[in-house]
């Protein structure tokens, strides 16, 4: 069988290696294009347990295994890894992956290197390392979903015949499973039917050694490279890992045009990080901080493997909870995502209506195995603002329309399911009766305003919260003008209208029932009452965000958004007043703490009302408040108001979006 046959069937990694005639001049470590970017976070790390997640990890392409820079000080070539996160909710299944073994033919002895240089660039990772004679250059990177590549360059000074063998190693004794298959070897993991495989290719008719020793697998090229004097062998390392080997096949690679490939989609990434902007902020930080932001999406990024049929991002790889698609994160990705990689956006889009319910209802999250999918409850409704925001960005007309039927079940489904008193104001709930899924349905959790809050039941299936939430009516409100919008967009005149009409019919009943004239502020409305629910929190500029509250009304708010004592802390815009009794910004969650969405949609509910100044200084405060965000931290989850400490997830995607977008204004800005 022809090798590259056997490569396709066996889905295997593989090494394949060329020696260029052209004289090779050195290069620097890192790509010209990434140059201004080099290490905007620090992705070195060794993991110590199978579940090791204390440091950064390198995703790319929507694969779902992740790789790291060994320790500073480590002296072995290679990289940290594999990181498999589609096995449970993650795990390391490798300790160390590429390291080269070699030996001049002439010498007795393996070659010695010496590490120099060791860094992350958007979209790969690079090492150097010199010997007697001898560079070597490993940079990792994708190729795609399936296959990760770690194109090792040798340039030799004078001419040598060296032998070059390929090792790895398991995480632990418990993991290694390592099979031989002919010259290929596997790693299979007990209960899955994933597979992780290597095999060393080469263009000619070497033979290859394969030799499995416990933890450790080593394949060696039987024939020596012929390196001549200041030319570049290149050798290609390739893993590849499959989610259903029974079911999946991965397209070969094309060595040859990989890494130009990947160097091409990247720099159309960092394209749009030149309109990176804030005023008042250099605009060289804007940018950094748009670029990592980036990188921390698509690190975030996952294809469609299981019973997930289109690619998306998922909250952060650095907790274990978050290996699937979550509604209200799908929309904010999407809508950040929409101005550097619209093709991703669409697919996180897609992602969560696969499973859009016969009633309209999309399920709170979904995952690789759908039995996990949670039903319970939804997620805000945000999804029109984030189809908009897409078709702004690229005016991809046909997917609005194909979009439009299932938006509109979605918003109606929030009138169907959730209007207890069927008054044409909604309420967060549950399908099971829940109050923790109700909570959840908000996105804000254990926040202050739901602590004394009891469930009504509407119909089969269909709970609703004793309270009309203010920023779920505002969002609802903001979608019937956003599908006013893409009504008109579609030519779907009758449509536009009655969007309107409704979203009229809404404005009076948010702006009398749920303003508080004595605190000036909004808030959540019991249900059969005039009766507010009196918290202070972010929840209460949903309206200005949203666009529904009255000039007056606009005005109150936002001296209480400007207030140092409540909202216009350190760090800007906490999830609830400063001065509150229960005011929790380290262990509060959603009782305090800052989250990024929130604080975005303060920013532009100010500039809606006419604060543009004042919107650009809150702006400059989360970027320059955010303890690290222009050095290497990530971004966290949430934020101490008071201190900017980062707390929670790292890597978290949709504060990423979040800063992206503020970042991106005006192209992108909600205030239209």
């Amino acid at each position: 069988m022809h090798p590259s046959v056997k490569l396709l069937i066996a889905a295997v990694a593989c090494i394949g290696f060329s020696v260029h005639g052209e004289d090779v001049r050195a290069e620097s470590a890192v790509d010209g294009a990434s140059a201004a970017y080099v290490d905007l976070l620090d992705l070195h790390g060794a993991p110590q347990t199978p579940t090791d997640r204390s440091f950064n990890i390198f995703f790319d392409a929507g694969a779902w295994h992740g790789y790291s820079l060994p320790l500073a000080d480590d002296r072995e070539t290679g990289f940290s890894g594999p990181f498999a996160h589609s096995l449970a909710e993650g795990q390391w299944v490798g300790a160390r992956f590429a390291a080269l073994a070699l030996k001049n033919v002439a010498s007795p002895q393996d070659m010695s290197l010496v590490p120099t240089e060791s860094h992350a660039a958007p979209g790969y990772l690079v090492r150097v390392f010199s010997g007697t004679d001898l560079t070597v250059r490993q940079t990792l990177f994708f190729a795609d979903s399936w296959h990760a590549l770690v194109r090792v360059e040798l340039t030799a000074a004078k001419a040598q015949d060296v032998k070059l063998a390929v090792l790895g190693r398991a995480i632990s004794p418990d993991h290694p499973a390592f099979g031989r298959d002919g010259d290929t070897v596997t790693q299979t993991f007990a209960h899955s039917n994933s597979k992780l495989a290597t095999r060393l290719h080469t263009d000619g008719a070497s033979a290859q050694q394969v030799t499995l020793s416990g933890t450790n697998y080593r394949i060696a090229l039987d024939q020596a490279l012929h390196l001549k004097p200041h030319q570049t062998a290149t050798v290609f390392v390739e893993q590849t890992l499959i989610y259903d080997a029974r079911a999946e096949m991965p397209p070969p690679v094309d060595y040859a045009t990989a890494w130009t490939k990947n160097r091409e989609r990247w720099a159309g990434y960092l394209k749009s990080a030149a309109s990176s902007h804030l005023p008042g902020l250099p605009d060289d930080v804007a940018r950094r901080v748009a670029v990592k932001a980036m990188m921390t999406l698509l690190g975030n990024w996952r294809a469609a493997r299981g019973d997930i049929h289109h690619d998306g991002v998922i909250p952060s790889y650095s907790n274990p909870d978050f290996n699937g698609f979550w509604a209200w994160d799908s929309w904010k990705h999407a809508a950040a995502l929409a101005h550097f990689v619209p093709t991703l956006a669409r697919e996180q889009i897609l992602a969560m209506f696969d499973y859009q319910g016969a009633d309209g209802m999309v399920p709170d999250c979904v995952y690789l195995d759908k039995a996990n999918n949670n039903w319970r409850d939804s997620k805000p409704p945000l999804a029109v603002w984030a189809s908009l925001e897409l078709y702004r960005a690229d005016g991809d007309k046909a997917f609005l329309a194909d979009l439009y039927d299932k938006l509109v079940r979605y918003h109606r489904w929030w009138f169907t399911a959730r209007d207890h008193d069927r008054n044409g104001l909604a309420e967060f709930g549950s399908t099971d009766g829940t109050k923790i899924a109700a909570a959840w349905e908000s996105g804000m959790d254990n926040a202050v305003r739901f602590d004394a809050t009891r469930m009504l039941k509407n119909g089969e299936g269909a709970w609703s919260m004793d309270q009309e939430s203010v920023d779920l009516n505002a969002y609802l409100y903001r979608e019937k003008l956003d599908l006013a919008e893409v009504a008109a967009i579609l030519g779907k005149t009758q449509d536009q209208q009655r969007w309107l009409a409704e979203a009229a019919a809404m404005k009076s009943p948010i702006q009398t029932r749920m303003f508080d004239k004595e605190l000036g502020y909004f808030f959540d409305a019991k249900l059969g009452k005039d009766e507010r629910v009196r918290v202070l929190g972010s929840e209460g500029w949903a309206p200005l965000w949203a666009g529904v509250a009255s000039p007056d009304q606009a005005e109150s708010v936002i001296r209480v958004m400007l207030d140092p004592k409540k909202f216009a802390t350190l760090m800007p815009f906490p999830t609830l007043a400063a001065d509150d009794s229960k005011f929790a910004p380290i262990k509060g969650y959603w009782r305090g703490p800052v989250w990024l969405d929130q604080a975005y949609f303060g920013v532009e509910a100010l500039r809606r009302y006419g604060h543009d100044r004042q919107a650009d200084d809150m702006a400059r405060r989360l970027v320059r408040q955010a303890n690290g965000l222009t050095q290497q931290a990530p971004f966290y989850e949430n934020y101490d108001p008071l201190t900017g400490n980062g707390y929670q997830s790292r890597n978290f995607s949709w504060s990423a979006a979040s800063y992206l977008l503020l970042l991106q204004r005006p192209a992108n800005s909600s205030s239209r």
